[in-house]
């Protein structure tokens, strides 16, 4: 598995662990990584990781609304945990990340979808991206 698609799953986990829990993501992080210490897992991957949780969580209200937007007849507190965070990420890496081309982060979000929920969430969190992307294009 590639570097930056281990470090979205695991992301996507400490998310998952912060929204059920209501931790910081500090919290969570740190209790991630030490369930996960015996593993040999690459400073990279840690380092994106991290960069990931930090950057939904900090700019969490601002994802929120920009989802919320386009998730019509949805409500953030309604979707599923998994799904939710899956869109965070995405529509992060889509707001803030200009080193990742718009392709990949919602390929990769897609591809988690189909991995940890089903496939018609993979086509939900598709839809939404898409949309968020063709607005940030403009």
């Amino acid at each position: 598995m590639r570097k930056r698609t281990l470090a979205r799953e695991f992301a996507l986990q400490v998310l998952y662990q912060t929204d059920i829990t209501h931790d910081t993501y500090d919290i969570s992080l740190n209790n991630f990584w030490q369930a996960h210490s015996e593993e040999n897992i690459e400073e990279e991957v840690k380092k994106f990781t991290n960069e990931l949780v930090k950057g939904v969580t900090e700019n969490l209200a601002v994802i929120d609304v920009k989802i919320a937007q386009y998730a019509t007849n949805w409500q953030l507190k309604r979707m599923a945990v998994v799904d939710r965070n899956i869109l965070r990420m995405g529509c992060f890496e889509l707001m803030f990340c200009d080193d990742i081309p718009f392709k990949v982060s919602i390929n990769e979000a897609v591809e988690l979808a189909k991995k940890y929920s089903s496939l018609e969430a993979s086509k939900f969190v598709n839809g939404i991206l898409d949309k968020i992307k063709s607005e940030k294009n403009k």
